[in-house]
């Protein structure tokens, strides 16, 4: 019989299982990211063709140049302070961030009034965006939010949100019980903890209690957007936060893998997959409220995007380019805007947040 060789993540996995029992989903995705060694996004570049994704930013510089114009309308709606901070999570491989610093460049006073702070964690994804943005400005990298000195800010988070760890609950005639991951014929499997969570009734959406049996519902911890929150609140500005995801709180497992452009079992391989779960953005916005700010939206991407004037952008592309690039500035157009159940036009939804003093974002507001 040939003897199954496991990766030594795989290893690490098993032993901390067999040490002390099943694991959470959330500890699981957790580990699958970022654990310091074997994590996805330590060691690697997921993005492109040769990736395992693509976002928005990387499909046209349309994206992020529309996301500059946006930052610039913040800035002037705040009376345009002399020093504000231009916060990116999760920036990938800079390109949003270059595109977005190359558009603003038509406002002198606010590109100069910029610090840009990037909140990475993976050493390949900085070496990258050192190289992207080493001729657009001066940048800063940090691990966590909290890390970025105090002062106004304009935060950016495009596809952040879909990869923290997510809690699943299973519901049954005991209650919601925790789902875990354990090992069983030397394979990983779901299971689900022995004991229900206390009183985790109360925290289910109303129209999710009297769900039947088996029904899956998923929670994120909501300290990421709380943090992100009372900064709003105590130094003033806003923040762009774009997912893919729902805009009411339901049940459903969403929780996926991707590898190579193609879906996989997020059991299977682990560390070597993109790990992601829908965002809650009716969650979001409750969370971020309870810290006083104010919420807009959400609304799908393919508005927020035409609101910004996409197509005049994407025409203004094509009157000044080659027939070939006319008809890629085309595709990614419909690609960005398209509506429809698995397109990103509807797929992808936008939520903005404001100190109270910022009544109104572009795009979100009146939409």
């Amino acid at each position: 019989m040939t003897e199954i060789e496991y990766t030594p993540f795989e290893l690490h996995l098993r032993q901390l299982i067999a040490t002390a029992g099943p694991m959470p989903v959330s500890r699981y995705m957790q580990l699958c990211m970022t654990h310091p060694e074997y994590g996805y996004y330590v060691n690697r570049d997921p993005l492109g063709r040769g990736g395992d994704f693509t976002t928005a930013p990387e499909i046209s510089q349309m994206f992020g140049e529309l996301i500059g114009l946006w930052a610039a309308s913040v800035w002037s709606a705040m009376g345009m302070p002399e020093r504000i901070q231009l916060i990116e999570l999760g920036p990938g491989r800079g390109t949003m961030m270059a595109d977005a610093l190359r558009a603003i460049r038509i406002l002198p006073a606010f590109f100069d009034a910029v610090d840009v702070h990037l909140i990475e964690l993976s050493p390949s994804l900085r070496a990258i965006q050192r190289d992207t943005l080493a001729d657009v400005k001066p940048f800063q990298w940090h691990h966590m939010l909290g890390d970025v000195p105090d002062g106004p800010a304009i935060i950016l988070a495009n596809e952040y949100f879909d990869v923290l760890p997510i809690h699943q609950m299973v519901k049954k005639d005991t209650g919601w019980h925790e789902r875990m991951v354990d090992v069983d014929d030397d394979i990983f499997v779901f299971t689900t903890a022995p004991d229900p969570t206390p009183r985790f009734d109360i925290s289910v959406p109303p129209h999710v209690r009297n769900a039947p049996n088996g029904t899956i519902f998923e929670w994120r911890e909501a300290n990421e957007i709380m943090a992100l929150a009372r900064r709003i609140r105590e130094f003033s500005g806003a923040a762009l936060l774009i997912d893919y995801g729902h805009i009411r709180s339901d049940a459903g497992d969403t929780f996926q893998a991707v590898a190579k452009h193609k879906y996989t079992d997020p059991l299977r391989a682990p560390g070597t997959a993109d790990l992601t779960a829908h965002v809650d953005f009716q969650a979001l916005a409750d969370a971020a409220r309870v810290m006083d700010v104010l919420t807009h939206g959400p609304v799908e991407q393919g508005t927020f995007l035409n609101h910004l004037g996409i197509e005049t952008r994407a025409q203004t592309l094509i009157k000044h380019s080659t027939s070939q690039s006319a008809g890629d500035v085309a595709s990614a157009l419909k690609r960005l805007v398209e509506s429809g159940p698995n397109a990103m036009g509807s797929l992808f939804k936008v939520l903005g947040l404001s100190h109270p003093s910022i009544p109104t974002l572009a795009a979100l507001s009146d939409s």
